[in-house]
């Protein structure tokens, strides 16, 4: 049929007659069946296209769940991979119980920033004809399906460091964890008093009590395990979308790839590695004030049969999307501070009992009990 089609739409165009235009066209895609030519060569175009596709379906399933599910998708509004900022929307101001005609305007003095999104690319992976034949499953399935996780994890990694603010200002908070110090790297462990704090600063810039999401690192996740009995309860942790329940009024989540902050407080570059005293942070913000979008995905595909001197594919792909806040009073970030322990928190973590005080005869059980009070204090 699209054969036919084909065939009597050029037989208009040129002036001939319909059906000998429909019915040569009909033949030609006869006779082409019969002709040899390279296997998928003329399917090249349809499996890249299946193909990339299969990967844009991949990424958009591995959002869902995650502590990026439910951001504002602002994907309608991207144009040529760039989306205008004074398009994602910034909130007038209300009037309560207004009784003043006529309503006053508000102009919103937002100035129009076009910004890029972010662009992922793969490197170049090589297929050789040799392996497509001596191995049982679909090998560029699997090289398909381990680009799709790569770029995953790198987009989530730039999104948890664009939601980072890059120091403490009084719109972008950057607390200190204020708990024991570890006695191998110093560093110091988050606490429930800690995690009260951060909600704090999260009233503090106006933030509604709905819609509070907590991403945890490892460490402090770990830190409120040891600490906290009513995390350790409801600690069950989901592996495949990193959720763990709700605590203080947040959403919480767990994610391992989160910024690395200097001892100062200053955000490292996207990608930087940790150094001595440097770790991970933890960071909330309130979902309405942040927005995501996704751009194009293009597969890059070169056949063995166009590559005499190596007879191997060659696949990457490119794909762009984005995270940010809105404004820069979306959130608080907690980053670990750091110190050597002090002699009370070295002895409370060397010794659980107090040791009787020498030379007090009387030290028994209620010296210990005295002792270990005395301790706690110091702590």
């Amino acid at each position: 049929m699209f054969n036919c089609m084909t065939g009597a739409i050029i037989a208009i165009a040129i002036g001939a007659d319909m059906a000998w235009g429909a019915a040569a066209m009909a033949g030609t895609g006869v006779v082409m069946g019969f002709v040899p030519t390279a296997q998928g060569v003329l399917c090249e175009g349809v499996y890249t296209e299946v193909w990339t596709g299969e990967l844009i379906k991949k990424l958009r399933s591995l959002l869902d769940g995650s502590w990026l599910d439910g951001i504002p998708d602002q994907s309608s509004i991207v144009e040529n991979d760039a989306i205008h900022l004074v398009k994602v929307g910034v909130d007038p101001d209300v009037l309560v119980n207004n009784t003043t005609y006529p309503i006053p305007s508000q102009k919103l003095d937002d100035e129009d920033v076009v910004i890029r999104l972010d662009k992922f690319q793969t490197k170049r992976t090589p297929v050789t004809d040799d392996e497509l034949y001596a191995i049982s499953y679909d090998k560029m399935a699997r090289v398909k399906e381990s680009h799709g996780n790569a770029i995953n994890d790198c987009k989530f990694a730039k999104a948890a460091h664009s939601l980072c603010a890059k120091q403490n200002t009084v719109t972008t908070p950057v607390l200190k964890t204020t708990g024991e110090a570890d006695p191998t790297t110093g560093r110091r462990r988050l606490t429930f008093n800690d995690l009260v704090e951060l909600k704090r600063a999260m009233d503090n810039l106006g933030v509604p009590q709905e819609n509070r999401r907590l991403v945890l690192c490892p460490d402090h996740a770990n830190d409120l395990l040891l600490a906290n009995q009513a995390f350790q309860q409801q600690f069950n942790i989901d592996r495949n979308t990193g959720k763990i329940g709700h605590l203080a009024g947040f959403d919480i989540y767990t994610y391992k790839s989160t910024p690395v902050y200097t001892a100062a407080g200053e955000k490292k570059a996207f990608g930087a590695t940790a150094e001595s005293g440097e770790f991970n942070c933890s960071f909330a913000f309130y979902t309405p004030r942040v927005f995501k979008a996704t751009g194009s995905t293009r597969m890059y595909y070169r056949e063995a049969t166009i590559s005499p001197d190596t007879q191997e594919s060659e696949v990457n792909f490119r794909h762009y999307f984005i995270c940010m806040p809105k404004a820069m009073d979306a959130g608080v970030v907690m980053m670990s501070g750091s110190g050597p322990a002090t002699a009370a928190e070295a002895l409370s973590l060397d010794e659980p009992y107090a040791i009787p005080v020498a030379g007090d005869d009387t030290a028994g059980a209620d010296g210990e009990t005295e002792n270990a009070e005395s301790h706690s204090a110091e702590a």
